[in-house]
Order: C-alpha cells, then structure tokens, then sequence
C-alpha cells in the first residue's frame, strides 16, 4: 500500500494553531511537510488576537519532529494574507499547498444581525480565503503546481437557524474553488473543498451530547488527500463527518421547455420542473459551465 507523504512540500495552513487546522497540520509535517502554522489566537467570536498560538503549534510540530513556523498574521486584511503567504516564499521559497481553515462563529438572528456582527465571520471565512488565495495563486501558476483546499461547511449546504453569515461565507467558498481550479488547472492547481464535520470550540452553543465521536483527527486524512500531489478530483466539495466520506455536489433536473412561459405555466408544470427522476451533474473543471447552456439550448425544438 503507498504511503503518500508529502516530502519538499511546503502548506501553509490558516487558523492552525488549534482543532482542525492544528491536526491538518500535524498530519502534513508528520508526513514530511514544511507548514506555516497561521493563527492570530483570537477568541470564537473573532475579537482579540494572541499570537501565542501559533508559537505554540509550531513548536508542537517541532517537538514531534516536524518542520514549522509560526505567523500571527490575520487573514481578515489583504495585507495579512499576504504576509501569511510571505512567510512561506521567504522561508522556504515556495508554496506548494494552501489550506485556509481559519474561521469563528457566532449566532445572531437575521431580523436582529447587524452589520458589524455579519462583517466579523465575512471577513474571515470569506474574504480570508480571497486574501490568502490571491498572493498564493500567482507563485503556484509560476511553479506550475498547486493544492488548495477551502473549508467550506454543511452549514453553508443546508444551514442552521442565526448563522446566515456564516451560511453565506461558507457556501462562497464554491466559487472560488471553482475559479482556482478552472484558471489553475493547465498549470497544475488543484482545488477542492472540504466540508467537515468535527466537535471543536467551534460547536459551542450547539447541543453535542448525542453526538458520535467526532474528532479533528477524523477529517484530516481527506484533507491530506485533497492537499496531496496524487490528487485525482478538482472542483470538488468532499464531506468528512464522524468517520463519514462523502462527495456533496450540486445538479438540476431535467427540467421543461416552452417557447412561451407565463406564471400559471409555471405552475402547472412545476412538478415536471421538480422531477429529479433524471438528473444532471455538470463538472466545473470539465466545462460545466458551457455543458448547462447546451443542455438548456438543446431543448430547443
């Protein structure tokens, strides 16, 4: 059996310094990686910053006989991003795999959220991985290789009550996953997006008692896969929940036409429109894009 490690390697990892990141982490170096541990250390909510934690994680790694360094750098600005990418080119010289983990939560209704509340999970979660992907993707299209992987969430697929900021930021990682893979992937970049599922500080206020065990341990092999050279999908979205792998996808039925629509046609025929009895499932990456026109156009009589 192969053992795919990840030797010469250079990740950098984004909110490293504790749960899932940290095991992302340990699982790269302890397989040969170099890894930029990232994490401001700041508090659930996204306040505060500690630049402790990444030290620590860092030497963690180190401890168990890895390789890291640590930066505090926040993603939430594009200067931060890019000095999170910085720390990798000027240590090592490279960047081989980008995996923006970082994240925080909090729970505000939507009649009630306010701007600065939904700005404190978009920045980070959504804008986080824009900041860190845009310096990353230039040096991986030079090097002619790449792996990143976005976090994504089934809270961004199916939502929870009082997180529509985090519902929004998390499902945006689609796109621009999407986007890597589309313009990288002549020149060797690959991106995915993983959807975990893991009881860390980031399911307080959430009821877990019933839960099976669901450690941080359990998601980083498919993480580790997607970040690994023999990578074999792009512009995918892979689930990893208490032992669970599973590819989550979007498709469309087959749908009705007509020349002539109007609001009662619809109506009448939403059934059919619904009917997932035959269904199709377009690639990104494999000319999706186009794949839905022609499909739509050729309903055409």
């Amino acid at each position: 059996m192969a053992n795919r490690r990840f030797d010469n390697r250079v990740a950098v990892i984004t909110g490293s310094g504790r749960g899932l990141g940290f095991e992302y982490a340990r699982l790269l170096a302890g397989l040969g990686a170099k890894i930029v541990i990232n994490d401001n250390g700041s508090a659930l909510d996204g306040s505060g910053a500690d630049t402790s934690v990444a030290q620590q994680a860092a030497d963690a790694i180190k401890a168990e006989g890895g390789e890291a360094v640590a930066c505090a750098a926040s993603v939430a600005s594009p200067e931060g991003g890019a000095a999170i990418i910085q720390t990798a080119l000027d240590t090592w010289g490279r960047i081989d795999v980008l995996i923006h983990n970082a994240g925080n939560t909090r729970f505000d209704p939507l009649a009630e959220i306010t701007n600065k509340a939904f700005r404190a999970l978009i920045d980070v979660h959504m804008l986080g991985a824009f900041n860190v992907v845009r310096p990353a993707f230039p040096a991986m299209l030079a090097a002619g290789y790449g792996r990143v992987v976005l976090t994504g969430s089934i809270g961004g697929i199916y939502t929870m009550p009082q997180t529509v900021h985090y519902a929004m930021a998390k499902s945006s990682m689609i796109g621009l996953s999407n986007a890597i893979a589309i313009e990288g992937g002549e020149q060797g970049i690959k991106s995915n997006v993983i959807l975990p599922g893991a009881v860390t500080r980031m399911a307080e206020g959430i009821d877990t008692s019933q839960f099976p065990p669901m450690t941080a341990d359990m998601v980083a092999p498919m993480v580790g896969y997607l970040a690994h050279e023999d990578c074999a999908v792009t512009a995918e979205l892979y689930a990893a929940v208490a032992g669970r792998m599973a590819r989550v996808y979007v498709t469309e039925t087959h749908g009705v036409y007509k020349p002539d629509w109007s609001i009662d046609a619809v109506a009448e025929n939403l059934a059919a429109i619904r009917d997932p009895s035959h269904n199709f499932t377009f690639h990104p990456a494999e000319g999706g894009f186009g794949e839905h026109l022609g499909q739509s156009f050729g309903m055409i009589g």
